[in-house]
């Protein structure tokens, strides 16, 4: 027998920080709820008019996108609870070190270890909210996260994941199988 839910949308959901600069070069992040990967080197992020990155968005044209991890949950948490509208210190309250991407217009943030720079390719309305198209020019990984063969290794990130019907944050790990492979067994 299964039980039917209403409403609870992907699950569960990466924990993804958005990073803009204003006008004045002043970083922002965000705690997105809603967002993906679109085809290979496209993600889509739905956000609300009112938010400060969403006015960055549409100023810079370019953002990061970056994956929480365990070690960083009560920062990516704290950048979803505040508006850069009314706290205009919230990158030093939440404790984050923004850094200058070398490919877009946008902050990547020291503590976040995997992050995708990406330019506004497409801001359109949509079902709650806008929806932002951004095409990936570079994915930033720092050196602690990356395995032997020099690529990221997840179980070493800690990355988060939101589960929405408990509303608590999540961890990602362990291999379980190879993708392309263990389905052959079925052919």
């Amino acid at each position: 027998m299964r039980k039917n839910f209403q409403n609870i949308g992907f699950y569960p959901q990466p924990v993804l920080v958005i990073g803009t600069y204003d006008e004045n070069g002043t970083p922002d992040a965000m705690n997105v709820g809603w967002g993906g990967l679109v085809g290979s080197v496209y993600v889509e992020l739905n956000i609300s008019e009112g938010h400060k990155t969403t006015a960055n968005l549409r100023k810079k044209g370019a953002f990061t996108v970056s994956f929480a991890d365990q070690a960083h949950l009560v920062e990516a948490d704290y950048v979803g609870l505040v508006s850069g509208n009314t706290t205009p210190d919230k990158i030093a309250r939440a404790g984050l070190h923004p850094l200058k991407s070398e490919f877009v217009d946008a902050p990547l943030f020291e503590e976040f270890p995997l992050t995708l720079e990406c330019e506004v390719a497409e801001i359109t309305d949509g079902p709650g909210g806008l929806r932002v198209i951004g095409r990936v020019v570079n994915m930033s990984a720092d050196e602690s996260i990356l395995g032997e063969d020099g690529l990221v290794d997840a179980d070493k990130a800690n990355f988060l994941a939101y589960d929405r019907v408990r509303r608590v944050y999540r961890l990602l790990g362990g291999v379980v199988g190879q993708a392309y492979h263990d389905g052959q067994a079925k052919m």
